[in-house]
C-alpha cells in the first residue's frame, strides 16, 4: 500500500517539476519578448521626441517642393534645420517600379546634388525621409527627388519628381 502512495506522491511531484519548467520557460519567453517590445516603444518615442524638437526649433525651415512633368499632382512638405538635418513628407508620388526608390538630393548653390535618403511611398503615395545633416560648403537651399536605383546613387540619374527652394 504504502508503495502505492510514493509511487502516486513521486509522479505528481516529477509532474509538478514538468508543469513548472513549462510555465517558466513560457514566462521567459514572454519576459523576452516584452523587453523587445518595450526597447522598440523606448526608440520609436526617442524618434519621436527629436522629431517634435525639429518642429519646435525655430531655425527650422519648411521647405515646400512641388510636383514636376512626372509627377504634378506630388508634393512635399521638409522641415529642414542646417545642424540637425531634417524630415521629408511626400504625397502623391507614384508607386515606385520593382527594383527603384526615390532619393532625395540636397544642392548647395550652383553645386552638384547630394544624396540625403533612398525612401518608398505606400500604395496611395504617402512617404516621409529622416534626412541626416548635409555637410557641405555652404547652406542648402535646394532639394530635389528623382527615382533612382533601390539602393541609391551618388548622382542623379532618373527622372525628377519634385523640387523645392529654401
Amino acid at each position: 500500500m504504502w508503495t502505492l502512495v510514493l509511487s502516486g506522491a513521486i509522479a505528481a511531484g516529477i509532474a509538478a517539476i514538468a508543469v513548472g519548467l513549462v510555465v517558466s520557460t513560457t514566462y521567459d519567453r514572454r519576459l523576452t519578448q516584452l523587453a523587445h517590445e518595450a526597447a522598440a516603444l523606448k526608440q520609436e518615442a526617442e524618434r519621436q521626441q527629436s522629431l517634435v524638437a525639429l518642429v519646435r526649433d525655430p531655425a527650422t525651415q519648411v521647405v515646400a517642393l512641388s510636383g514636376l512633368e512626372s509627377a504634378r499632382g506630388a508634393k512635399a512638405r521638409i522641415f529642414w534645420h542646417a545642424t540637425a538635418g531634417g524630415l521629408l513628407v511626400a504625397q502623391g508620388l507614384p508607386p515606385a517600379p520593382v527594383g527603384k526608390a526615390y532619393e532625395l538630393w540636397a544642392i548647395v548653390g550652383k553645386g552638384a546634388p547630394q544624396p540625403a535618403g533612398v525612401f518608398s511611398v505606400d500604395a496611395k503615395g504617402v512617404g516621409n525621409l529622416r534626412v541626416a545633416p548635409i555637410q557641405a560648403a555652404g547652406a542648402v537651399d535646394t532639394f530635389a527627388v528623382t527615382l533612382e536605383p533601390a539602393g541609391g546613387v551618388s548622382a542623379p540619374t532618373g527622372a525628377m519628381y519634385l523640387a523645392g527652394k529654401l
